[in-house]
């Protein structure tokens, strides 16, 4: 299993503005409010990009961590979704562990970046070779505009082939 066409075709697709907000809309729809956007998607690395604002506040002037989540967990989840779209066989994907570490106050824009594609592919080849399911844990690291590290989120990724 490589970089396939319907990989290309999905990074394609994601990266097209209007396709991405209809399938946040669609899927995800409390990423559509929060205003996650897509800035990179290709085999090895993503990045999203989430500014400060109303919908995804807290009380105490920045991003509510529950928003800072999702989009943490998102581009590690894009990665994934791109390696096993129109996959055969078909692959079952699901967050089986999450460790968040929060180092600063999210405001203004925070970039989300997950560079383990290769990682994550290698860990799908093992549970398609093995028909057992594999877990991999995959490293966003949200920054701000300063370059300045506000939060790293370990999601536990778990693939298996379906039945």
């Amino acid at each position: 299993m490589n970089q396939t066409n319907s990989s290309i075709s999905f990074q394609r697709k994601m990266l097209n503005p209007f396709f991405f907000k209809l399938f946040l809309l669609l899927k995800l729809p409390m990423a559509f409010l929060a205003g996650i956007k897509i800035n990179e998607l290709s085999c090895n690395r993503a990045v999203l990009q989430m500014k400060y604002n109303y919908l995804n506040k807290n009380p105490f002037g920045s991003i509510y961590f529950a928003c800072l989540s999702m989009a943490g967990e998102l581009a590690s989840g894009l990665l994934a979704s791109s390696i096993i779209y129109k996959s055969t066989p078909r692959i079952s994907m699901l967050v089986v562990g999450v460790d968040i570490n929060f180092t600063k106050k999210a405001i203004g824009t925070i970039s989300f970046e997950c560079d383990q594609g290769k990682e994550i592919l290698s860990t799908i080849q093992k549970s398609i070779a093995s028909g057992e399911g594999k877990t991999i844990d995959a490293l966003t690291v949200a920054k701000n505009d300063q370059g300045v590290v506000v939060a790293e989120f370990l999601i536990k990724w778990s693939f298996k082939v379906k039945i």
